[in-house]
């Protein structure tokens, strides 16, 4: 059975919530319905629907800017006609004017289960605003690409909230969007008049490739279902300065630097036997970004049970075995990152100081990884009621 998204349930029976209202909705390039059309343009078209204007989150409504950081600037949408609000530029929050236009703002983002997403936290803000602002928020749910079982990670400490981790939550919290909205807005005490349009037909065990859906890329940069599985822990590497693949056909799949020895790399990260996955030595050269046109030297990760890989666990142990290796190449990234000024870059992904300093000081892999497990079972207990699938 193929799933149904929330738009598509929407669509398809549950009008009563925008109907004879002015409605803006926060949307990206993946927002589709299973035929591919946008979801902006068949709201556009929806009898009852006064669709007034769009929301862009990272990378825009149309996902127009390739690099992570850039911001976007309020534009005509060019298929539509309506105005786009950007949440990724000096606010990263709807503003009072943005939304004294509306009466309902939409939510309809394909995330992908990873805690520094920024996605989910341009979702909190909008929570956040409709409170504020006296709006109601409708979230049309969608799949968590890499399933709705595994959890794995630390929480987030709240002396490190960014906008690259907003709440405690792991860094892989295997929600879908609509439930992690029904957690935050309940567990924080957000206070939003929430909706969400359940999806029909997803198991929270399947896969993305499982759902009947077609891929569309929710950020330019994880252009497959492959590099968003090993994303929640190879975007750590953008708290080093080793490449984490942007700028290849392969981005967060390859990891490397000019002075890595690919095959010396690679068979320290293979003696780790880390479940599910293998890593071969590898050589690219980035066309853009960080050490864009020379050549590097890394691994590529191939996922070979996607069941039994641990991405957090491999992500923090491909930065372990290059600082470890080449202790005299291997750096920290210097803020500022995603609008942070001054805690470390790999602070905030990491969600605190304990996973760095672990690494700084040799900590085998296998400890990191208990160092979560109370982590990951507090939080399983305390989302269990906001689950809906």
């Amino acid at each position: 059975m193929r799933v149904k998204p929330g738009i598509e349930v929407l669509l398809g029976g549950n009008m009563d919530l925008v109907r004879e209202s002015r409605v803006g909705v926060v949307v990206h390039p993946a927002s589709v319905l299973p035929d591919l059309r946008h979801t902006a343009d068949v709201l556009l078209e929806a009898a009852g629907c006064g669709l007034v204007s769009l929301f862009g989150p990272q990378h825009g409504a149309r996902g127009e800017k390739q690099d992570n950081m850039i911001e976007s600037e309020f534009y005509r949408d060019p298929d539509t006609g309506l105005p786009v609000h950007s949440l990724y530029s000096e606010t990263r929050r709807p503003t009072r004017e943005m939304m004294d236009g509306i009466d309902v703002l939409l939510f309809d983002l394909q995330d992908v289960g990873t805690r520094v997403y920024t996605f989910i936290h341009t979702m909190a803000y909008c929570m956040e605003a409709c409170t504020e602002y006296e709006k109601k928020m409708v979230v049309l749910d969608r799949p968590n690409p890499i399933g709705g079982v595994h959890v794995e990670g630390n929480l987030l400490d709240p002396a490190y909230r960014s906008f690259v981790g907003l709440y405690p939550i792991p860094m892989r919290h295997g929600m879908s969007v609509g439930e992690l909205a029904l957690f935050l807005n309940s567990e924080f005490e957000i206070g939003c008049d929430l909706s969400v349009v359940k999806m029909e037909g997803w198991d929270r065990a399947g896969w993305y490739d499982q759902t009947g859906l077609p891929w569309v890329q929710p950020s330019p940069n994880l252009p497959t279902l492959d590099s968003a599985t090993v994303y929640p822990g190879m975007v750590l590497v953008e708290g080093t300065y080793l490449s984490e693949g942007r700028g290849t056909t392969r981005p967060f799949e390859l990891v490397g630097a000019p002075f890595i020895d690919s095959r010396r790399y690679a068979a320290r990260l293979n003696e780790l036997r880390l479940p599910g996955v293998k890593f071969r030595p590898a050589w690219f050269q980035p066309t853009f970004q960080k050490w864009a046109g020379e050549m590097c030297g890394g691994v590529q990760i191939h996922v070979t049970d996607r069941e039994a890989f641990e991405p957090y666990l491999a992500g923090i142990a491909v930065i372990s075995a290059a600082h470890d290796l080449y202790p005299e190449s291997f750096a920290w990234r210097k803020p500022p990152y995603e609008y942070e000024n001054e805690k470390m870059p790999i602070e905030i992904l990491c969600g605190g100081c304990g996973i760095p300093d672990m690494i700084s000081s040799h900590t085998p892999v296998d400890q990191i990884r208990q160092s979560w497990e109370e982590d990951v079972a507090s939080f399983l207990r305390r989302r269990s009621p906001y689950l809906l699938y």
